[in-house]
């Protein structure tokens, strides 16, 4: 009766192949640098089918650390390439940039597994995981990365435009965007407030865009003068004003309307263009303002004022009233000597 034939015992698997390429490599080229190498490769932990050494280790770290220089270093000379590039509008430089930050890092992770030698069939359960991480945790970062791309290849919204915003309390304001990212773009204000808007937002929610086709914005500027006033020179007057403004636009020309008619004034309206929005509008009002007051002061235009006529209707009470007030306000009489 023959015996068994003795089962044999596993070997522990590398887990980094490439390292031990790479070692061999090298002690075929140098002996004392192989036997470094080999002392190193001593120094492991076995877990089951799995053996990592400090070597493995070691050559590890220094391929993550070579495939991020690479990374990052060809990222650098493509933004670098594409800034030179005159054919290539703001908006589709961004966007060539993106495109290719994400060729580039996806290549370097097909680099950093076929130099560590890693066998992606060991990972299927992990990319199974992996996956689904993606699927639920990840959903709105990857749902930013595309709605930004879009919005960068429709033009829709491009770096200098400037955009309405909302704060937390509810008031509006306006910025200009400075930088369309992978996540959210940034919005900053005059006052410089910067906004992080994530760019699933502006695809799905209205926004107001001062410079989609055209940068010229109206200002409307509202002036209020005295009923005695001329009301013909008072409108040459706005429009000189507004003329005089450095930023105001000469075409189309400033214009006046009536507004209405007040409890204390008549009411008007400036209407003036600038097409330079993100330097402000409020200034631009200042100005026109100032611009108004000298001439008003130089011309003798009346600004009106709060006035409000009492009238005080006749009674027995009020008679009374008055009688009091006068025997109060009468001087003694001198006393006889």
């Amino acid at each position: 009766m023959t015996a068994p034939a003795p089962t044999p015992s596993p070997v522990p698997s590398e887990n980094v192949s490439g390292a031990d390429n790479l070692r061999e490599d090298i002690g075929e080229r140098s002996e004392t640098i192989g036997g470094i190498l080999n002392r190193l490769d001593t120094f492991a932990v076995e877990v089951g089918d799995w053996r990592i050494s400090s070597f493995d280790v070691l050559f590890t770290v220094a391929a993550i650390l070579l495939v991020l220089a690479f990374a990052w270093g060809a990222t650098r000379l493509t933004r670098s390439a594409l800034r030179r590039l005159t054919a290539l509008d703001g908006t589709q430089r961004v966007l060539a940039e993106k495109v290719a930050t994400i060729v580039i890092w996806i290549t370097t992770f097909l680099i950093g597994v076929d130099l560590l030698g890693i066998d992606l069939t060991a990972l299927t359960v992990f990319s199974g995981a992996f996956g689904l991480a993606i699927g639920f945790g990840l959903q709105k970062t990857f749902g930013n990365l595309i709605s930004g791309i879009i919005l960068l290849m429709d033009k829709s919204i491009k770096p200098g435009d400037v955009i309405a915003v909302t704060d937390q309390a509810g008031v509006q304001t306006f910025g200009q965007i400075r930088k369309i990212g992978i996540r959210a773009i940034s919005v900053v204000t005059r006052d410089e407030r910067e906004y992080l808007i994530p760019n699933e937002n502006l695809m799905i929610n209205q926004v107001e865009n001062w410079s989609y086709s055209s940068k010229n914005v109206r200002i409307q500027v509202q002036v209020g003068v005295s009923y005695d006033t001329d009301m013909a020179l008072a409108e040459e007057l706005m429009l000189k004003a507004a003329k005089n403004a450095q930023r105001v636009l000469d075409t189309p020309p400033p214009t006046v309307w009536w507004s209405g008619f007040g409890d204390n004034s008549v009411d008007f309206t400036i209407h003036c263009w600038i097409n330079d929005p993100e330097e402000g509008v409020g200034n631009v009002r200042s100005e026109v303002l100032k611009h108004l007051w000298a001439l008003f002061k130089e011309h003798k235009v009346e600004l009106p004022y709060p006035q409000r006529d009492l009238r005080l209707r006749q009674s027995g009470e009020l008679e009374r009233l008055i009688a009091v007030l006068e025997q109060r306000g009468e001087p003694p009489k001198p006393e006889a000597q």
